[in-house]
Order: C-alpha cells, then sequence, then structure tokens
C-alpha cells in the first residue's frame, strides 16, 4: 500500500524541474524571450526612476517635437513626453495581460477539471457551453463584453479574461482525461482517496505544465487584446498612458509626427514576440517527449 501512493503524486521524476531548466537555458530563443520579457517588467516596475519627463504634463512650445536629447522619443500632439508616457503604459500592458490570464485560469481550469474527470452530463454541458464561445472570434467576444461592462481597464481585463477562459477550459479537459486513465490515479481510486483529493493532488498537478506555456502565450494575445480595446476607446482612459490609446491618437498624425505610432507599436510588437518565445521555449522544456 505505501509503495504506491508516492507513485501516485506525480508523473515526473523529482529531477524534472532541474532538467526542464536546464534544457530551457540551453535554448537561447527561449532566453532571448525571457530578456526581454524581464526588460519591460523591469521598466514597468521602476518606471517612476526611469521615465524622465512627467507623462502628464503638456507643453504648447513642445508639440510634436521629434526625438531630440531632451525627448529621446520625441513628443505627442499635446507636448507629453512620448518616452515617459510608454513607460507607464507598459504597466497598463503587462498589468492587462496577467491579469486577463489569471481570470481565464480561475474561470476556466476548474470547469476544464471538472468536465474531464467526471464526464457524462456535466462534460457534454461544459463542452458544449465552450464551443457556443469558441464560435466566437476571441477579440468581437472581447470587445462585446468591454462595451457592456463600460470602458475602464478592470473592465477590460475582464473582458478579455473571461473570453480566453474557453481556452483553458478545453486545454484542461483534453489533459484531464488523458491523466485520469493512469494508473496512479487509478491507484489513488482504489487506495478510497476522495475525487476532490484525487484532483486536487494526482490530477491537477500533472495537467499544469501544458497550462503555464498556454498561458504564457495568451498573455501576449491579451496585451494585444488590450491595446486593441483601448485603441479603440473600451481600455485605460485618457489622460492615462496606454499603448492602444497612445496609437488611437497616432493615427491623426502619421505623416507629421510619425514616431508617435513607431514607438508604442513596436513595444507592442516586442512585448509580445518576447512572450511567444518565452512560452514556445517552456512548452519544449516542459515536453517530456523531448528528454534524451
Amino acid at each position: 500500500m505505501s509503495v504506491i501512493s508516492p507513485t501516485a503524486q506525480a508523473v515526473t521524476p523529482p529531477g524534472s524541474r532541474s532538467r526542464a531548466w536546464g534544457k530551457f537555458k540551453r535554448n537561447r530563443v527561449a532566453m532571448l524571450g525571457l530578456a526581454i520579457v524581464l526588460f519591460f517588467v523591469v521598466i514597468a516596475l521602476l518606471a517612476p526612476w526611469v521615465a524622465n519627463h512627467d507623462p502628464f504634463q503638456t507643453s504648447f512650445t513642445t508639440i510634436r517635437k521629434a526625438p531630440s536629447a531632451s525627448y529621446w522619443l520625441g513628443t505627442d500632439e499635446l507636448g507629453r513626453d512620448i518616452f515617459s508616457r510608454m513607460v507607464y503604459g507598459a504597466r497598463a500592458s503587462l498589468m492587462a495581460g496577467l491579469v486577463s490570464v489569471l481570470i481565464a485560469l480561475v474561470a476556466g481550469v476548474p470547469f476544464g477539471l471538472a468536465a474531464g474527470y467526471f464526464g457524462g452530463w456535466t462534460d457534454s454541458i461544459i463542452s458544449r457551453a465552450t464551443e457556443a464561445l469558441l464560435a466566437i472570434p476571441f477579440l468581437i467576444l472581447a470587445i462585446a463584453l468591454a462595451a457592456f461592462l463600460g470602458p475602464s481597464l478592470t473592465n477590460a481585463m475582464i473582458a478579455i479574461g473571461v473570453s480566453a477562459a474557453p481556452k483553458f477550459i478545453r486545454l484542461t479537459r483534453g489533459q484531464v482525461l488523458a491523466v485520469k486513465s493512469e494508473d496512479y490515479v487509478q491507484s489513488a481510486r482504489a487506495l478510497g482517496a476522495s475525487d476532490l483529493r484525487i484532483i486536487a493532488r494526482h490530477v491537477f498537478p500533472n495537467v499544469m505544465p501544458p497550462l503555464i506555456v498556454q498561458a504564457t502565450i495568451t498573455i501576449a494575445t491579451a496585451i494585444i487584446a488590450e491595446a486593441s480595446l483601448s485603441f479603440l476607446g473600451l481600455g485605460l482612459q485618457p489622460p492615462n498612458p496606454s499603448w492602444g490609446s497612445m496609437l488611437n491618437t497616432a493615427k491623426n498624425f502619421m505623416t507629421q509626427a510619425p514616431w508617435m505610432s513607431l514607438f508604442p507599436g513596436s513595444a507592442i510588437f516586442l512585448v509580445v514576440l518576447g512572450f511567444n518565445l518565452l512560452g514556445d521555449g517552456l512548452r519544449d522544456a516542459l515536453d517530456p517527449r523531448q528528454d534524451k
């Protein structure tokens, strides 16, 4: 009896984490993604010290000034420093990505666990509802929910999180269907463990790696979605800086001040690229089939 229970606690051997980290470190592309993400995280955390101007200060003598020693990335239509606004805008974008994915995980994973583990009518109801939500394009659903809730960063994060939840429901369900037939789950059930204990201690820990990868990639999608909602006026409201709202303003000055759109657009591209590269690296590192 005591010989079975340790096996039931985890599929992967104790040294799997160190091996996964070793594989991740050897992946130069993944390390590049990690470096990009950490760069933007540090910038966002140290925004008050990194920004060299007040992001809200307007000046009619510096309207649409080109990049210079005083204004590294130029100024916008109200004379505000674009670099400082981008630094503070990084906070909104990263927070939107992280909080939205957290909402999606909290809302989606329990339903996926229930659908995959219990099956039957529970699986049927959850799966049909998930398929109905997945039939609606992600961004369209997020826009509809954000418009219904009202324009604000909080409501935008809720809308993005709810819109992304069906992906996690489907992924969790598929992983649980594969895990629950494993010997260690059957052994735990034979030993009299309750369903809740089996799910919490044996099933959920073994479906986490794919969820971590999906969450990392979904952060990139959420950042794009937040920028889109802010561009449409449904996200963070002016005068608070947001990369999406900065692009919305910049579209009116593409020829007079191209730097107004170039730098926020480049920031969105880089941070999304970083999270995608990081997610691909985590997928390769956490995939046991690639262990040598």
